[in-house]
């Protein structure tokens, strides 16, 4: 076909306009999906491309030289290739495994999983200017990843289903706000108040909240930042993360937006009413054996050398149900046996309250919804400090009993996002909602649909470490 266009004669064919088309039809419907407006510019260029060419976007083709040409091809096709997955990780899936064992025996650490964006819908990038496929640090090089001097407001694309308890969910971590460039410091907050207990030993806290205990809690966190800060040879730089920059994480929604929490004797009970467990549920036990476990069962029972090695330096092994009772009967192997009670406080959220709460025994809280209102008072002001203040972009300060929020005197809160409550299956050996808190919406990444791969990092490549049976296997609510 032929036409012309300020005065300059375009020449194209059947095939090309039928490409335009399609790929015009598909960019729209994908901006009507996603509502991005401004994708709209996009369009003449896709059209100059397959039509009018006023940009010569393949000039190298027409080029004398052979190596320009080929090494020209092979730069299309790279740009081409980054493009395309770009927008594949970003709207509609990516992939994660599962680093550490937090879930298991649901989910093992090696699972290689196919994570849906579309299912809850897909957030629009709030920091657009990063590297592709790079959570926050540059590979080799180190550094970040991306220019956080562009941030978009939080939106997400509607998605197919809405999470339900029980669903495993990938998220950003809540409590990466604030890190470090050295990747062994997991917890930044809590790290501050560790060391900053230790700088002041002097210092108690003998009520929930209120003046006193809120002071006392400031000076831990301020100092035990400053230590952290004008230590960088040993904790590295302090960073500061996008919510979509923060490390990936991986456990199964147990609260949702509205209900009330409670974990009684390590039972979790939603709104009054004991809550489904997964079937593979674990605990730590105390174990005392009479002689070493046999190799082919602890393969049978599932324990990995890691839990071994935790045995040897602890005397507790986590378990299910199941393999306990097996261990039990066990007489010649096991001398005796007994569950965990877990009375641990240090490390419980709120890290600035002192609720008395336990990883086995915790709460009642009620986990924040949108649109929905809390009586905020001094004795659970350190529970939804964070929602209000690190999520939700407010101020707030205490004075003389009175909750101030953004200056104003305040006796309640309505929240702006909706709230979640994430736990580990491994119960007695997960860093989850108990330590950091609610994980809120806009931290949502998306639902692992199956296991794509499984490799065993107990075992080499001749001796069964790729877990055939797990593969192609569904990550399913309780399994």
């Amino acid at each position: 076909m032929e036409f012309k266009i300020f005065n300059r004669e375009i020449k194209t064919s059947r095939k090309e306009l039928i490409k335009l088309s399609i790929i015009l039809v598909l960019y729209i419907l994908f901006l009507i999906w996603v509502k991005s407006w401004m994708g709209i510019i996009v369009i003449p260029f896709i059209i100059d491309c397959y039509t009018t060419r006023f940009i010569p976007w393949n000039w190298w083709k027409n080029s004398k030289s052979a190596v320009v040409r080929k090494i020209m091809g092979w730069v299309d096709a790279i740009v081409f290739a980054l493009v395309a997955v770009y927008f594949v990780h970003l709207y509609l899936f990516q992939n994660y495994v599962i680093p550490t064992s937090s879930l298991e025996k649901s989910l093992l650490v090696g699972d290689y999983l196919f994570v849906s964006k579309c299912n809850y819908g897909p957030r629009k990038p709030q920091t657009p200017l990063s590297m592709p496929l790079t959570q926050h640090t540059m590979p080799v090089t180190g550094g970040k990843s991306y220019i956080d001097a562009i941030q978009w407001d939080y939106e997400r694309v509607p998605g197919l289903e809405n999470i339900k308890r029980g669903d495993i969910v990938v998220f950003n971590y809540p409590a990466g706000d604030v890190a470090t460039t050295n990747p062994e410091v997991i917890d930044f907050h809590s790290l501050c108040y560790e060391i900053g207990k230790q700088l002041n030993p002097d210092l108690t806290v003998d009520v929930p909240a209120g003046k006193d205990a809120r002071k006392v809690y400031e000076t831990y966190y301020n100092d035990g930042k400053k230590y952290i800060a004008e230590r960088p040879n040993i904790f590295g730089e302090i960073v500061y993360r996008p919510v979509d920059r923060r490390e990936n994480y991986v456990k199964r929604c147990v609260g949702l937006p509205g209900n009330t929490l409670e974990i009684k004797d390590k039972v979790i009970y939603i709104d009054g009413k004991q809550a489904e467990q997964p079937e593979n549920v674990q605990f730590n036990y105390n174990v005392q054996l009479a002689q070493n476990m046999p190799e082919n069962l602890r393969r049978n029972l599932g324990i990995s050398k890691e839990d071994l090695a935790m045995l040897r330096h602890t005397g507790q092994l986590p378990l299910t149900h199941d393999s306990y009772l097996k261990l039990e009967k066990n007489t010649k192997l096991v001398k005796d046996i007994s569950i965990v009670e877990n009375n641990y406080t240090q490390g419980i959220y709120p890290l600035n309250g002192n609720t008395g709460w336990t990883v086995d025994n915790y709460g009642p809280v009620w986990i924040p919804k949108r649109g929905e209102s809390i009586e905020l008072t001094p004795d659970n002001i350190a529970i939804y400090e964070r929602p209000i203040v690190a999520y939700e972009g407010n101020t707030l300060d205490v004075k003389d009993g009175k909750i101030f929020i953004n200056g104003k005197e305040s006796n309640s809160y309505t929240f702006k996002m909706d709230y979640y409550w994430m736990m580990g299956d491994n119960r007695h050996n997960s860093a989850d909602s108990r330590c950091w808190g609610f994980v809120p919406e806009d931290h949502i990444v998306g639902k692992p649909l199956f296991i794509w791969l499984s490799l065993d990092k107990d075992r080499g490549w001749f001796d069964g470490k790729i877990r055939w049976e797990r593969m192609f296997r569904g990550v399913a609510k309780f399994n």
